[in-house]
């Protein structure tokens, strides 16, 4: 059990990415709380979870709400005595379109929104994280470097935005033993509507890997739920690869 007795909080809980990281952590033992703005979809994760046998609690919480975000965490740090993981993985506003076509102030707002819900998720979890000096924050997404494909407006950006705060707060955090990563996937198929209307972006994903083959939701639940135990110990302010050879480092 590569989580046992760990806590960890998943913004987005009900989503396709956080819900897959709140069933492998608490299949690897782990106590989880979800949080999001639906409480009948996060709810329908948790009784999943505690169907297999996992724990699993819900709280609605408003991510861009500095106080509802610290009360939550606190609740959190009080119930289950500590902090051990933290993942935001919350849907950005994606303006997928040639950026000279997007209007300045939905540009803005979109990435004022994903900066301040990083921030904010981040720091209420480091706040526990370094009294007890340990702790893993986890994003979704990662970046990349040698992009070269026009018309992902503000998404690239803001994946770039996040990478630059991951690598400042893993150097603040890192002599209080807290590390803070990022994955990488490329885009995962499963997470896409079931409909033609997405067949072929499916495929384009599949055709550029190098395994030809995507990340499966499995390996995003997999990986993360590595990633957050004491066996990464050594990884920190990096960016785990698992786009299948899509993405060369």
């Amino acid at each position: 059990m590569l989580l046992e007795n760990k806590t960890a909080i998943i913004y987005g809980g009900a989503g396709t990415i956080g819900g897959t990281m709140a069933r492998a952590f608490a299949a690897e033992g782990a106590r989880v709380f979800l949080a999001g703005r639906t409480p009948a979809t996060l709810d329908a994760v948790a009784d999943e979870i505690r169907e297999a046998g996992g724990l699993a609690e819900t709280a609605r919480v408003d991510a861009l709400d500095e106080d509802a975000v610290n009360n939550w965490v606190d609740s959190v740090a009080a119930t289950a005595g500590s902090v051990d993981v933290s993942v935001n993985a919350i849907s950005m506003d994606g303006l997928f379109r040639p950026m000279i076509e997007i209007p300045v102030d939905d540009f803005a707002k979109s990435l004022e929104k994903m900066a301040r819900t990083f921030m904010l998720t981040t720091r209420a979890a480091a706040r526990h994280m370094v009294k007890q000096g340990s702790g893993v924050i986890l994003h979704f997404g990662g970046s990349d470097s040698t992009n070269h494909n026009p018309g992902l407006g503000n998404v690239q950006v803001g994946f770039d935005m996040i990478e630059a705060m991951r690598r400042q707060w893993a150097c603040e955090l890192g002599p209080h033993s807290v590390r803070v990563l990022s994955m990488k996937s490329g885009g995962v198929p499963e997470s896409f509507p079931d409909v033609p209307e997405f067949a072929q972006a499916k495929q384009q994903i599949v055709d550029a890997t190098l395994l030809k083959r995507a990340a499966s939701l499995a390996d995003v639940g997999h990986v993360a739920a590595f990633l957050a135990s004491d066996r990464a110990a050594s990884l920190t302010s990096t960016q785990v690869n698992i786009t299948a050879g899509a993405l060369v480092d």
